[in-house]
């Protein structure tokens, strides 16, 4: 009865992420054939403000005013269609044995410059005999460095970023504490939300995509915030027992 029941279970999770899989590929294609005319239009938009980029009556700079308008629009809605192919394509991903210090590691090269310039002190405490996990290793890297991102956008007059990665019982994680702002409660828990945003040109999307990739490996992200504090990303991925002693150990080389 119980074999049963948890068969039925699974065919019913199964039927559920076809019919997901089906949506999510059909939102994808919807967003592409979108891109096709935007494009012809901000292309149409640049040309015809290089064709009134020297105008002299106040009639033909009203109407260089109104393009640019138009322009800045497109670039919105440009930005807003690929992070959103970004976010319906997750389910797309090359899973291989990783190590995910060198991926953290990658991620804190490529902002130590800016780090440095908004005087953010970056502490890592890595664990080096991490085993390996499972993972999609450019799509990682972005979910990284979107949250990383996010922590320094907090800390705008400086800080101290605090990356620690470490070893539970069956999983691996990745802590990122800042001391910035904080959140409200109701914004840490609605931050993961599609196009839910407190960024006056943010999509929405960012933290939503790299919740998907992160869980679509497996893992888990939870945060804490306090006001005037600072906030705190945990995130675990499991250690997979199909990974033998071999790849394991390779992985953290």
């Amino acid at each position: 009865m119980a074999e049963s029941e948890s068969q039925n279970a699974q065919e019913q999770h199964q039927k559920i992420w076809n019919q997901y899989l089906e949506v999510s590929e059909l939102a994808g294609e919807l967003a592409h054939e979108i891109k096709n005319p935007l494009s012809v239009i901000r292309m149409n938009m640049d040309l015809l403000a290089e064709d009134l980029e020297e105008a002299t009556s106040q009639r033909e700079r009203r109407g260089l005013g109104k393009v640019e308008i138009v322009q800045a629009q497109c670039k919105r809605l440009q930005n807003l269609l690929d992070d959103f192919l970004k976010y319906v394509r997750v389910t797309d991903l090359d899973l291989k044995a990783g190590n995910l210090n060198e991926q953290i590691q990658r991620v804190l090269d490529f902002i130590s410059l800016k780090a440095q310039e908004q005087k953010i002190e970056v502490l890592r405490y890595l664990d080096a005999d991490l085993p390996g996990i499972l993972m999609d290793a450019g799509r990682l890297y972005a979910a990284l460095l979107n949250l990383v991102l996010n922590a320094i956008q907090a800390m705008p007059h400086g800080g101290t970023l605090v990356v620690r990665t470490r070893l539970t019982p069956s999983r691996v994680a990745l802590d990122l504490i800042d001391d910035g702002y904080g959140m409200e409660q109701e914004t840490a828990i609605r931050m993961f939300e599609p196009f839910f945003t407190t960024k006056e040109n943010g999509s929405g999307l960012g933290l939503p995509t790299a919740r998907r990739i992160i869980e679509a490996t497996g893992g888990r992200i939870a945060v804490q915030s306090v006001v005037g504090q600072g906030t705190q990303f945990t995130l675990e991925f499991p250690i997979p027992p199909r990974l033998t002693a071999d790849e394991s150990d390779e992985s953290s080389h």
